[in-house]
Parts: structure tokens; C-alpha cells; sequence
């Protein structure tokens, strides 16, 4: 049994997936989130900070020491970037820099590869069903959407208008103010017009969302009605669509330390979340779509698909 680890770097948040192999099956032996913060400072200028690559490289450092408490060796670590390394003017010196210092190569893909790869994820996790569905992948860089149903996608791309570049532009006040909400639709109007297209086309009926912001949806969602976090081994989940509204509502009424006090809330998503609720309200009344999943299966996993495939 090998055990291999996956890196997924992403603008916000670094997450890490050890699994032990044993051909097309899989045990997940240890899973866990840094937060690195890249693109904080920089990302809207298109660079990483020096602040931010020593937070990388921090980050790195510390999933070494759990490499080597579970014996995973650097030629079975996949580490993947995306948004804020692709289009950051030292990406490279990022990537050179962490190799230097850790020894864990980075993999910088594109837009429409990580689209590919956040469907195969969540495919792994759910059953996506015959009817088309957009997936919806709101990162700190980038967001991808992937019409698609279980056998094949019919549209994907990736947007860069994540939560870290929506909130340097649009989050001037906390609590957001109305009109930034209403600049924010007007620019979301304009930068999707491809998306549109596209769905006048394909016509999904149910939006998955997959990672970040939805997870933490899930959280409150969970803590509301039951009391406690969902089962750590549950990947997929239904976000009844008045539960969305309400939590919404709260979000974008609240300020840091009121949207900190709701149960469910973690630290890492506490602002970014008020521009991700913003896009995923924007995408349910702009395309009409009334059901929302949950996966909590993405770009990771996608990863993680393809080397069962192998």
C-alpha cells in the first residue's frame, strides 16, 4: 500500500488529502486545510506578496513535517496550483522558491483544466444524475462553472472573479453596503455573459456547489437544524433553497464579529463568504434555478480520481 498525498494551493486556502492506495480503491489516512492566504495583498495587482510566499512556503513547511510523520516520500506528493499562481507575475519565483525550501514541485494548471478536474472530483463523491447541473467552484482567485451531467460536460470555464478579487474591489464596508451589492451584480451581469449563453443552451436545473463557501453554508445549515457539524465521512448534501436565503440575509447584514458569532462559521471563510453568497444569489435568480447540492468533493479529489484511473 503506497501513500500518496495531494496538494490542492489555492489562493486562500492550502488543503492537503493523504490517501493509502490499493489499486482503484482508496483510504483517506489524513485530511486538513492551511490557511496560506497567497493571494492576500496581491492578487488584484497580479503578484504574490513577499508576505504571501513566505505564508506558502510556511505552509509547506508544516505539511512536510506531516509527510514525514506519515511517511509519504516527495515523489508521492501532487501539488497542484491554480488562480493566483497562474496569473501572478512571479509564479514561478513562488513555485522556485517553495522547491528550494520544501522540495514539493508545484504543477500550475489552467483554468479549464482545473474546470475538468473539480467535475471529476465531484463526480467521485455523488451521483450527479442524467439532467444537466452547473457545477460551481467559488475560489479565493477563480471561479468555474461546468454544465455537465454524469456522462460528459457540456460547457466549462473558469472565471477569474473569486472571492479574494471580489472583495478588494466590492467589500469597501463591513457590513457590504447595498450599492457595492448592486455594483457587484452589475460587473458579475457583465463578466458572465458567457456563462448565460450557455445556459439559455443547456438549461441546468440544479446548481452543485462544491468546496469553500458552499461547505460553510452546510455548517450553519447543520448547526441551525440539528445542532451539531455534519458526519465527517458525508460528501454530498441538499442546501434547501429557503435555507440559502436565510442564511444569506444574515451574511450580508452582518459585520466581521456578528457573521464570526453564527454557529457554524469558521475563521478562514468569515469575509469571503459575503461575496460568495452574493455570486452563488446572483447565479440562482439570474438563471432561475431553484436546488441546490453540496459537494464537498472537488479539485482534490478530481486529482485524486485520476490516480485511481491509472
Amino acid at each position: 500500500m503506497i501513500k500518496k498525498a495531494i496538494i490542492d494551493l489555492g489562493t486562500n486556502t492550502f488543503q492537503l488529502l493523504i490517501i493509502e492506495q490499493d489499486g482503484q480503491n482508496f483510504k483517506t489516512v489524513h485530511e486538513e486545510s492551511y490557511a496560506a492566504k497567497i493571494g492576500m495583498g496581491g492578487i488584484s495587482s497580479g503578484i504574490i506578496t513577499e508576505e504571501g510566499i513566505q505564508r506558502g512556503v510556511k505552509g509547506l513547511q508544516y505539511f512536510q513535517q506531516v509527510f514525514d510523520k506519515e511517511g509519504v516520500t516527495n515523489e508521492n506528493v501532487l501539488a497542484t496550483a491554480t488562480s493566483a499562481v497562474r496569473n501572478a507575475k512571479n509564479g514561478d519565483e513562488f513555485c522556485q522558491r517553495v522547491l528550494d525550501e520544501t522540495g514539493i514541485k508545484i504543477n500550475v494548471i489552467s483554468g479549464e483544466e482545473e474546470a475538468t478536474l473539480i467535475y471529476e472530483g465531484v463526480k467521485l463523491g455523488m451521483d450527479i444524475g442524467t439532467e444537466p447541473s452547473m457545477i460551481m467552484d467559488i475560489g479565493g482567485g477563480s471561479v468555474e462553472f461546468i454544465i455537465c451531467d454524469k456522462n460528459r460536460i457540456m460547457y466549462k470555464q473558469s472565471f477569474e472573479i473569486g472571492g479574494q478579487r471580489l472583495m478588494d474591489k466590492f467589500m469597501t464596508s463591513d457590513p457590504i453596503s447595498p450599492r457595492s451589492m448592486g455594483a457587484l451584480r452589475d460587473y458579475l451581469e457583465e463578466q458572465l455573459l458567457p456563462l448565460t449563453n450557455a445556459v439559455h443552451q443547456y438549461a441546468p436545473v440544479c446548481v452543485i456547489g462544491s468546496a469553500g463557501s458552499f461547505e460553510t453554508l452546510i455548517d450553519m445549515f447543520c448547526m441551525k437544524n440539528y445542532g451539531h457539524l455534519p458526519p465527517s465521512e458525508q460528501i454530498s448534501f441538499d442546501l434547501p433553497i429557503s435555507e440559502f436565503y436565510d442564511s444569506f440575509l444574515q451574511l450580508v447584514s452582518k459585520n466581521h464579529d456578528e457573521r464570526m458569532a453564527l454557529a457554524g462559521m469558521k475563521e478562514l471563510r468569515v469575509d469571503m463568504i459575503v461575496v460568495g453568497v452574493c455570486l452563488i444569489d446572483f447565479v440562482l435568480k439570474r438563471f432561475d434555478i431553484q436546488q441546490i447540492k453540496v459537494s464537498n468533493y472537488a479539485l482534490k479529489e478530481g486529482v485524486l480520481s485520476r490516480i485511481l484511473q491509472k
